[in-house]
């Protein structure tokens, strides 16, 4: 016979997977290895005499011989049966039974990495498996997975998934986007992509490649500065404008060469605009800038003032920064009489600027302003629902007070109670004062109106939208009437884009919804994992930026005819960019009864892991407990604190004997009242694991205490999910209904989010909303709708003490069979295994086939078998200790793949028989996973190829650029003093709509020699003040251009039309129509080198292509 520890060889590679442990820690004497030889030929002649019947079991009690003299003892020890034995034999691979055929399925092939050559000698043998039923339907199903995903459209994967705890001071924030550029706000500055790069490998900046961004497209930074917040383009004079979280606004020059060296690149203006952080900015349709701040405060930067200091040199930098600074409008004190403000002293939280009307919509948490982008007059104020608001009233809800919170309602006294037992009593005691402490705790998070405003934008029809934390969806119209709502997913709005007759929508949940100018959803789909911070379109995508930093780019004509192609052609490459690892985990539970571990417990269990693990995952029960432990951790939970002194003992003990800080790292723990899991990683494996998020759910005392419960941690794995859940199930033989309902009720609401005792904490990276959102107790949402995240998970490991018992046998029984090794007998007495087989719990999942003794319930301090409870109420020995796991497969044997993502085998699974400082044996696990991923600068390469060369795709974007046929009225407008003119649009195509923008290229002054000087844009090809354009983008009718004021020079002012489509598919392209524009008050029209005299020619200057 093969001895055990010859079956779990040491790799001296530590990239090829997670620790194991041996057991074979104890040398053997000569007279030792004899005697397991006699144990080994006895045990053979059992287990050839097998037969279909349970053998017989001896008239005495195995429990009485326990006081046997010793010479009873020596007789019993020769027959090699006898539940004294100091030492559990370690090759115990010969005293267990087949398995029944019927009952368990093949486990997966040996494992063995294309990136890892192992030597024959060194690789393992997968262990049989047992597979509950009902795994799959519902719940419970194998997550789908494929080379493209199936539920949402290709994307361009600008910037993927980088691991948030490679962003600690970089975490993206904004987004802004030109034809050309994509610009991203970051904690310690900015960056900008090209798009003629976007298709590009990953090369980082100046192909230097910084972790978290070794895939990204080529991009560019700036130097390092304050937090950005906010951004806005000003495409008129190629400038990118930035707030930041140090009050100042910053501009940098767009399309630039890139530095010399690829250095940073630096920034041009700036100046301090308020004390606190810039939370909006944006650009009027008369080229100012505003910008919002807290408290409600708005102020405008006129665009005179930043020209002039645009135009001095850089020597001059000071003194530019003062002109502007000294320059702004102070709106929130224009309105403000005698200490009373007519707006809302709430934070600005956006600004939108609405160039059809020239207005500007200013939006707080709960109500509007509505102000005139010319006059900067104050014209409406109203709330969330649409009422008019004459003052605001800064007093708020009226809720009840923090007294009255603390209250707890008892009984009428006048009723006559029955006397209650002392465990009822400290029950509602208990959850009395955890209720309270929640309900006080979370009033300041979830008092606030659920509907309240989180973005806004303005559609092509010139109907604005805002979108609430409740996921309302609300329509005006450009006077701030309230029109219709929609709800058509529960998470808050984050974000809006337009484009076209089409509405994008970016959601808390991940989730992107495309809606058309009607409010019908034309289609969803989950764009990332975590909330949609950002959308911006450009370059004929629609960018989306996530909270943890990935932008990825979505065609925008999606869903559609392009979609179905780049998904085939995409899955067609997959073998050019799968990229297959192999790694090996170690799990391990132990209920350790409140006690601590002596230095030789763990090293008998933890102390050979280092040998080929990557990751080590080890959950602890009743670590402590006791009703004012546990009182005192349900008050911290409902304040986001967790864990216990004794608890730190445990992690720093665990960590000093897998030698923390040189060999592993430990990358995240969770704490709920005596449930403890903590994981460690090798650290050659540490760079690709991360996005660690931690989650609880108490199951004691009606599901509000944690002295039964769950705590899991859920990581990222070279790009796949998978999650560890140490559990502590209902106790008592009869109880099984129980523990279903505790597991059914962990897996359900499970949800994970960041802990506060997850290392790095800086690195959080989630917004305060989304913390709200799933930090507390309520079901755990997945980004698909209805389904727990443990459902999306590749791979789920459940751990822990289950407490499912041996059920009709008795205690003598259970202990003849423990005694005789019968373990096949005794297994099919498990009660968990008949309620798998039943498919009522863990539905689904995959355990290894059990080859050592039940590991409850044992006196502390004795070894050896003999050591089980002989007290008085003799409790049946039991497995309560287990470790199951679901990977990817959906069939019992199937091949690692991108389809297929993750596949494991078992290749150790036993218990530590001679640790005795606890009533429970500690068990682990090793498991040999092979993970296939993708290679996502290599694909996205391969989606440029597509993009550029495929016939039909070419074909298709070819036909999006048709543009329907229009004419305008005049191309010549000249206006007295006050004089007013129609342009009128017509639309000749009675398919497509024809939408329309007018913008101002520039304004000339007539000089006394008749000739124009040269025009220049002013901000974002914004209007001269004294010129009111009514519907200067809208839809194919007409706009009215007046003169509003006298003026005293003539002017010449090129307004140029931009077109493009917007049916039920928008258009990639748009045209330019120049119109010319003078006023004759003292001189006679003159016309500079950009007008032609041709009045027929309708192409005055040269077209732009505004794709």
């Amino acid at each position: 016979m093969q001895p055990l520890a010859s079956l779990s060889p040491s790799l001296s590679d530590p990239k090829l997977g997670f620790f194991t442990v041996s057991l074979s820690l104890v040398s053997l004497t000569t007279a030792t290895m004899e005697e397991e030889l006699i144990i080994e030929d006895e045990e053979r002649e059992i287990l050839a005499s097998m037969s279909s019947v349970p053998p017989h079991r001896k008239a005495h009690s195995y429990s009485q011989q326990l006081c046997f003299t010793s010479a009873t003892h020596k007789r019993n020890a020769l027959r090699k049966h006898s539940l004294d034995e100091e030492r559990y034999p370690k090759n115990m691979e010969s005293y267990y039974d087949l398995p029944s055929p019927d009952h368990l399925f093949p486990s997966s092939d040996e494992l063995v990495s294309q990136n890892t050559s192992l030597d024959v000698h060194q690789r393992v043998s997968a262990l049989p498996e047992f597979v509950g039923n009902g795994g799959g339907s519902g719940i419970f199903k194998v997550p789908t997975r494929a080379p493209v995903h199936l539920g949402r459209p290709p994307c361009l994967e600008l910037r993927p998934h980088p691991l948030r705890e490679t962003q600690v001071g970089k975490f993206l924030r904004t987004m802004a986007c030109t034809e050309t550029q994509l610009w991203a706000g970051q904690e310690s500055g900015v960056r900008v992509w090209n798009m003629g790069e976007a298709y590009e490998a990953g090369c980082g900046r100046g192909g230097r490649v910084r972790r978290g961004d070794e895939d990204a497209a080529p991009f560019q930074e700036s130097v390092n500065t304050s937090p950005t917040t906010c951004l806005t383009v000003d495409e008129g004079n190629g400038l990118l404008w930035s707030g930041h979280k140090d009050g100042k606004i910053r501009s940098w020059k767009m399309d630039q060469p890139p530095p010399p060296d690829d250095a940073p690149f630096k920034e041009g203006l700036s100046w301090q605009a308020h004390r606190g952080p810039v939370l909006s900015l944006v650009m009027t349709s008369y080229g100012d800038l505003w910008s919002g701040f807290e408290g409600g405060v708005i102020k405008v930067w006129p665009w005179e003032a930043i020209e002039k200091s645009l135009s001095l040199t850089p020597e001059e930098r000071h003194m530019a920064a003062l002109l502007v600074e000294r320059s702004y409008i102070d709106l929130r004190g224009q309105v403000t009489v005698n200490g009373v403000c007519n707006i809302s002293s709430a934070d600005v939280k956006c600004l939108l600027s609405d160039r059809t009307r020239a207005k500007v919509w200013c939006a707080g948490p709960l109500s509007f302003s509505l102000w005139d982008a010319r006059t900067r007059e104050l014209l409406k104020v109203f709330n969330i629902d649409g009422q008019v608001e004459t003052r605001v009233d800064m007093s708020s809800v009226q809720d009840q007070s923090p007294e009255d919170e603390m209250k707890v309602k008892f009984v009428s006294l006048s009723k006559k109670e029955k006397p209650q037992s002392f465990l009822q009593r400290s029950r509602n005691a208990i959850m009395g004062a955890a209720d309270a402490v929640r309900r006080v705790a979370t009033k300041g998070a979830f008092g606030e109106d659920t509907k309240r405003t989180e973005a806004v934008t303005v559609t092509v029809d010139g109907t604005i939208w805002t979108g609430c934390s409740n996921g309302l969806l609300v329509q005006w119209d450009g006077n701030g009437n309230r029109l219709q709502d929609f709800h058509y997913h529960p998470y808050g709005v984050q974000c809006f884009s337009t484009y076209g007759a089409r509405i994008w929508v970016g959601y808390l949940s991940g989730m992107v919804q495309v809606l058309d100018l009607e409010g019908n959803l034309i289609a969803g789909w989950i764009a990332h994992s975590g909330p949609v911070l950002q959308l911006t379109v450009g370059g004929a995508y629609m960018f989306s930026l996530a909270t943890h930093g990935g932008i990825r780019g979505w065609n925008i004509m999606s869903p559609g005819t392009v979609d179905s192609i780049l998904r085939t052609e995409l899955a067609s490459k997959e073998v050019s960019y799968t990229r297959r690892e192999h790694i090996k985990i170690w799990t391990g539970t132990w209920n350790v009864g409140q006690g601590r571990a002596s230095h030789d417990s763990l090293i008998s269990w933890l102390g050979s892991t280092a040998s080929d693990v990557g990751i080590v995952a080890i959950g602890l029960q009743e670590v402590e407990m006791g009703a004012g432990f546990l009182a005192m951790s349900a008050a911290k939970e409902t304040v986001g604190l967790e864990g216990s002194s004794i608890g730190q003992w445990w992690l720093d003990t665990i960590g000093k004997t897998l030698d923390e800080g040189s060999t592993f790292e430990r990358v995240g723990s969770r704490q709920l009242a005596g449930l403890l899991i903590a994981i460690w990683v090798r650290k050659p494996l540490r760079t690709h694991v991360g996005d660690i998020d931690a989650g609880a759910v108490p199951c004691g005392f009606g599901r509000a205490i944690g002295n039964k419960g769950a705590v899991g941690l859920r990581m990222r794995v070279y790009d796949r999910i998978m999650c560890f859940v140490n559990c502590h199930f209902a106790a008592h033989l009869e109880a099984v209904n129980r523990r279903n309902a505790d597991f059914d009720h962990v897996f359900r609401t499970m949800a994970f989010s960041r802990s506060s005792n997850l290392l790095n904490a800086a690195a959080a990276g989630v917004s305060s909303a989304v913390q709200m959102l799933r930090g507390a107790n309520v079901p755990g949402i997945s980004p698909e709708e209805g389904k727990p995240e443990l459902s999306e998970a590749d791979m789920v490991v459940f751990l822990g003490d289950f407490n499912y018992r041996l059920h009709g046998i008795s205690y003598d029984e259970a202990r003849d069979f423990v005694s005789q090794r019968c373990f096949d007998w005794l297994r099919e007495k498990d009660q968990l295994r008949a309620e798998m087989k039943a498919g009522k719990v863990f539905q689904g999942m995959r355990e290894a086939l059990i080859r050592f003794p039940p590991t409850y319930k044992f006196e502390r301090h004795q070894a050896g078998l003999g050591g089980y409870d002989s007290g008085e109420k003799k409790r049946i020995p039991a497995w309560c200790d287990r470790i199951l796991y679901r990977d990817n497969r959906s069939a019992s044997a199937s091949d690692c793949s991108l389809a297929c993502p993750v596949v494991t085998s078992i290749i150790q699974y036993e218990a530590c028989m001679d640790v005795t400082d606890s009533d429970h044996k500690p068990v682990r696990c090793k498991f040999s996973v092979e993970i296939a991923h993708a290679d996502r600068s290599v694909r996205r390469q391969e989606f440029g190829k597509i993009i550029r060369s495929n016939e039909k795709v070419r074909s298709l974007f070819a036909e999006l650029r048709y543009v329907p046929e229009t004419t305008v009225s005049t191309n010549n407008i000249v206006l007295q003093n006050r004089d007013t003119a129609i342009l009128r649009i017509t639309n000749k195509c009675g398919k497509d709509d024809a939408v329309f923008e007018i913008i101002c290229e520039g304004q000339s002054t007539v000089k006394e020699d008749g000739n124009a000087s040269d025009h220049h844009p002013r901000g974002s090809f914004g209007f001269p003040r004294w010129l009111e354009v009514t519907n200067i983008a809208c839809r194919c009718c007409s706009a009215l251009i007046d003169c509003v004021d006298p003026f005293v020079s003539p002017y010449l002012i090129v307004l140029t039309i931009l077109g493009s489509s917007s049916g039920t598919i928008p258009k990639v392209s748009s045209y330019s129509r120049p119109i010319v524009f003078t006023t004759t008050t003292k001189h006679p029209l003159r016309h500079d080198d950009n007008v032609t005299r041709n009045p027929k020619n309708r192409t005055l200057r040269n077209p732009k292509n505004r794709t």
